[in-house]
């Protein structure tokens, strides 16, 4: 006998459907790396996830790919929690705060295939590049104006201006792994949980 409570599979790409249907016109305000401030809806935060999710995919990341992040807490950081995991990848946060070893130890052992990260973290992400082993993309969480020039880096903003945002998130099973963050190491080498 089945318990007929519920039929729709628990999915975080629903937190932000659900999100865009009920609250579509709340804002979302965050500080951004370079200064300003940033403010949009939930609904367009959904679009640009949406957008992020084909970014993803034209990059070749596809399920159970683990995706890093080096990241604050800003509305670009907040669009990939949903678009990595909404196509069935996984996100692997990254404490930027941790010694430049263990950055590399997590990144290797997680086999992230890309790396997203904060303009903070370019003269990091330019020392420890030759040793992340499995990254085939390194992308800073910015517009054209603000990367660095002469940069071989990937601009966010480029790549989610080249996708649609018609794009409808799978039906993924539920218990699909979303996210992957590492402990700090202090007993050993850092351990990763899945969520």
């Amino acid at each position: 006998m089945q318990g007929l409570m519920m039929d729709q599979p628990l999915l975080i790409s629903d937190l932000i459907r659900h999100a865009d249907r009920n609250h579509g016109d709340t804002e979302i305000v965050s500080k951004t790396v370079e200064g300003d401030v940033h403010r949009y809806t939930y609904r367009e935060a959904h679009t640009r996830a949406r957008r992020l999710a084909r970014a993803l995919q034209a990059l070749g990341i596809k399920a159970a790919d683990r995706v890093g992040t080096l990241a604050w807490n800003g509305y670009r950081h907040y669009e990939l929690y949903y678009a990595i995991s909404g196509i069935g990848a996984i996100i692997n946060t990254i404490n930027p705060r941790l010694f430049a070893e263990q950055i590399v130890y997590i990144s290797n052992h997680a086999e992230n295939q890309a790396l997203f990260f904060d303009a903070t973290f370019v003269p990091l992400v330019e020392k420890l590049a030759p040793q992340l082993n499995t990254v085939r993309h390194h992308v800073l969480l910015t517009d054209r104006a603000h990367m660095p020039k002469g940069s071989k880096f990937l601009c966010y903003e480029e790549l989610l201006e080249r996708e649609s945002e018609d794009y409808q998130w799978p039906s993924l099973d539920e218990r699909t792994a979303a996210a992957l963050c590492y402990t700090s190491g202090t007993t050993g080498k850092p351990k990763g949980v899945l969520y």
